[in-house]
């Protein structure tokens, strides 16, 4: 479909749903999230969560659609839209560089995954153990040469979808990759409810205890809330800006974040059921993905199948979030500089691979690039840095306080209500007072929690 200023865009709502949650849903769905729930008070810290998702993750997300949509440009076209004063180009530029830094050390770790899916189906996990599985690893991610070739696959799947544009390529993807998740998530979860660990999962997920809910534990709630849902980075504002005119931007953020949460803490019933019933660390962290579920998972019957889908949905994950990154710099080759969207990501994936190779040749100490630093991190640990803590949540307080305070909020009510065809004034109304008076404070809060300002005050 060709929308009203004759750009492309996405077909239907269930089309757009699909696109931004495969953004949302990332590599960190797989294994950071469940176990950040499991260790700062399960439960209680979900409600925590879900209350930081409505003042902190939504009024952004919801903004970032508006921008998007409203303009029908990329992230830097509709800022200049918006407001063309100087000044506020910085959440354009901001956008971009959190996308690509996040993309150069993201693509080093997709490439790990896709490195894993074929691992999984030769059998190389077949006969695990604790030491093996560490030694494969580490060979993943300090040998050059598989490195380096496994991201190119990334970055060339990446680019091959983009490529065939926004309907055929990004929509067509997403709402065939989507569902396949979530099948391939049940399917992880039916074998994981016949183990003996189950219990113990849903008890470290679910288990109500507020106790172990520290001021620490709330300050990560606040950050995931922002950064689960890839604000801050011009993905929701690109993806906003190929809604359909009819699409309920309100309710297609809340199911985001909604499905989102589901689909984490699904696979965190499956990774953990097994964990448990083999008596394994579930609090590994990122070698949780890569070190325990392999070994875990070889230990049970048809483990070797189960590997093989966990590690392809793993790969979707990556790649659907990528995608998403990588769009949001090819939407302002193609409308700011006009460039042809073929060219565009040609020039996309090879930005990539110059920033990329390097981080992926640095992601270990003893790796090829392991012993450059800047201000004492790797250059893989200085990408992941700088977006996460810096760029992301700078970029959402800015864009906060840009539709808060300099979009008339007429203009607002108009454009999510879609002119006047749905009624939702009390929502509408309550996300713009939140927008204003709680939600810069809050992401302010995530800001300094993230360069680690009350890391000395909560100890």
């Amino acid at each position: 479909m060709e929308n009203n200023k004759g750009r492309e865009g996405f077909s239907s709502g269930l089309a757009a749903f699909f696109a931004t949650l495969g953004s949302a849903v990332g590599l960190g769905n797989i294994w950071k999230f469940p176990y950040v729930v499991g260790s700062n008070g399960g439960a209680a810290f979900l409600l925590v969560y879900f209350i930081c998702i409505i003042f902190v993750g939504l009024p952004v997300m919801i903004s970032e659609f508006y921008m998007g949509r409203k303009t029908r440009k990329s992230v830097v076209g509709a800022v200049q839209e918006l407001n063309s004063h100087k000044k506020w180009r910085s959440i354009g530029i901001s956008s971009i560089l959190s996308s690509y830094f996040i993309v150069f050390f993201y693509s080093a770790v997709g490439g790990w995954v896709y490195s894993y899916v074929f691992r999984a189906i030769k059998g190389d996990f077949n006969e695990a153990t604790a030491e093996n599985v560490q030694v494969m690893f580490m060979d993943t991610i300090t040998n050059p040469v598989s490195a380096i070739a496994w991201q190119l696959v990334v970055i060339a799947v990446v680019s091959i979808i983009l490529a065939s544009g926004v309907k055929n390529g990004i929509e067509r993807i997403t709402k065939t990759l989507m569902p396949i998740l979530f099948v391939l998530i049940l399917v992880c979860d039916v074998r994981a409810l016949t183990l003996p660990g189950v219990k113990d999962s849903f008890k470290f997920l679910f288990k109500v205890d507020f106790s172990m809910l520290t001021q620490q534990g709330i300050l990560v709630a606040m950050g995931l809330a922002f950064f689960k849902m890839s604000l801050g980075m011009g993905t929701m504002t690109t993806y906003g800006s190929y809604f359909t005119e009819k699409d309920n931007m309100m309710s297609t953020a809340a199911k985001v974040a909604i499905s989102d949460t589901i689909v984490s803490l699904l696979v965190g019933i499956a990774v953990f059921g097994a964990v448990f019933s083999f008596n394994m660390e579930p609090t590994a962290g990122p070698g949780l993905l890569f070190m325990t579920v392999p070994l875990v998972f070889g230990k049970l019957p048809f483990g070797s199948i189960l590997l093989v889908v966990f590690f392809i949905l793993s790969s979707i994950a990556a790649t659907t979030a990528m995608i998403s990154m990588c769009e949001v710099a090819i939407a302002y080759f193609v409308e700011q500089k006009g460039f042809s969207r073929k060219k565009a990501v040609l020039i996309n994936a090879i930005i990539i691979l110059i920033f990329g190779i390097p981080a992926a040749l640095s992601a270990d100490a003893s790796g090829v690039l392991g012993g450059i630093t800047v201000f004492g991190k790797t250059l893989f640990d200085l990408f992941d840095y700088v977006s996460s803590n810096i760029l992301l949540p700078l970029g959402g307080l800015i864009i906060a306080i840009f539709i808060g305070y300099t979009v008339p909020k007429k203009d607002i009510e108009k454009e999510l209500s879609n002119q006047g065809a749905i009624e939702q004034n009390k929502l509408i109304n309550f996300y713009y007072f939140i927008l204003r008076y709680v939600t810069p404070v809050l992401v302010f809060i995530v800001f300094l929690s993230s360069i680690g300002v009350f890391d000395k005050i909560l100890k």
